[in-house]
């Protein structure tokens, strides 16, 4: 949970500006991206539909997926839609173990950005402006909701949100709010101007759909992910409304790019107290789609407020809870140490406890970092790759699982 979250607080939402504290060790968590998910950081997105009506990256929604809602308007599931969904499980663990159709992305970065500047527009928030390190190169198109993985010092890795202007491919904009104890963010916030870093990507695990109107709610650093979607829906003019929370205005970077005249609403909790999600929701029209971006209490609380068949998209600053976990083990490597991966814990929180260096990044399933090769057992694969990090016969630590009592022996 992020820090300064009030659980136990019905009805009202903890803020943070940042998020949840990092590990050591190589690998990622996103502190403005996913010290964390990707993307901004980190963060998990979420498709359409709200409350068991949607795709989201999590354990429950793989494991226990709902049937699709059915089409033309009919009551019950859409029985053609449901077919295609069991061939798909059926066809997928088949098609797991094949080899990547491209090879897998080295860990060093594929793309060489040399850092043109470093703004501080609020406290403990760094403004990174990377330009391509040979002049006159372009960099990769994107989109609003894209991300990509940072190569920091000592191989640490974590994903952090596009935050620029897509129209612009000579320069990317990332930004990164330090939190006490976080890995990547201290390394992030310890370079300068004409430093040099490796990026993997663009990708996207937050994508902007197309909708009739939009409801954009950003908590703290969660405005990274979703100012080039505002931005967006302002120059296509396709309605929107934009309520932006944190802490306070002396908190909440990017004040000043907002759209002029567009439909928004600034909320800092030491002005208006901490935002009722009902009242977030108000009016909401058909045809709206609702994206959030912020600490989990702000995503869970607005989810559990929109109503059933809502396009609903989310990304989160941490992993989501396992739910409906069952106990299983890892073995690391033919011959090696056996841990016990409980119920309620992911592989990679075990197995780290035992190779504290275990490389990781999104923790949420999507960006591929903590994936290892598979040697023996029957996996629950509970990833989604996005583009450039095919799955392959490998294991992700971060969610995919065993059977009760199994045993997956793994590459580390």
């Amino acid at each position: 949970m992020s820090a300064g979250a009030r659980p136990g607080a019905p009805g009202h939402l903890g803020h943070s500006g940042g998020r949840g504290p990092g590990t050591p060790g190589p690998g990622p968590g996103r502190d403005g991206s996913p010290d964390h998910p990707g993307p901004g950081g980190g963060s998990a997105p979420d498709g359409p539909g709200a409350g068991g009506h949607g795709v989201r990256h999590s354990a429950a929604r793989y494991a226990h997926p709902r049937p699709p809602v059915a089409l033309f308007r009919r009551s019950g599931p859409d029985r053609l839609m449901l077919g295609l969904q069991r061939l798909a499980s059926a066809v997928e663990p088949l098609t797991a173990r094949l080899p990547p159709g491209h090879r897998i992305p080295e860990p060093a970065g594929n793309l060489c950005v040399r850092v043109a500047r470093v703004q501080r527009p609020v406290p403990d928030v760094a403004v990174l402006t990377l330009v391509p390190d040979r002049p006159g190169d372009r960099l990769p198109a994107w989109q609003p909701g894209h991300h990509v993985d940072v190569v920091l010092a000592d191989g640490v890795v974590r994903p952090y949100s596009l935050n620029g202007d897509p129209r612009d491919r000579g320069r990317y904009r990332i930004a990164v709010r330090r939190i006490p104890g976080g890995t990547g963010s201290a390394l992030v916030h310890g370079l300068a101007e004409g430093d040099t870093l490796g990026l993997r990507g663009p990708r996207n695990a937050f994508p902007f759909a197309r909708a009739e109107r939009y409801l954009f709610v950003a908590g703290g650093i969660g405005i990274t992910p979703i100012l080039p979607m505002v931005w967006a829906a302002h120059r296509a003019r396709t309605p929107f409304r934009l309520v932006y929370t944190g802490r306070s205005r002396s908190g909440m970077p990017f004040l000043d790019e907002l759209p002029a005249g567009a439909d928004t609403a600034v909320r800092p909790d030491d002005e208006f107290g901490p935002p009722e999600p009902a009242r977030l929701l108000d009016g909401l029209a058909q045809g709206t789609a609702v994206y959030a971006c912020g600490p989990a209490p702000l995503i869970d609380a607005v989810r559990a407020h929109v109503p059933p068949g809502t396009p609903f998209f989310s990304e989160r600053f941490a992993p989501a809870p396992v739910l409906g976990g069952a106990a299983f083990e890892v073995q690391l490597g033919r011959g090696g140490p056996v841990v016990a991966v409980p119920a309620d814990e992911s592989a990679l929180e075990a197995v780290r406890r035992v190779r504290p260096r275990t490389a990781y990044s999104c923790r949420q399933g999507f960006c591929g970092t903590c994936r290892v090769g598979l040697l023996e057992g029957v996996p629950d694969h509970r990833d989604r790759p996005t583009g450039g990090s095919p799955r392959g016969a490998e294991f992700a630590l971060c969610v995919s699982r065993a059977g009760e009592g199994e045993r997956i022996v793994v590459d580390v």
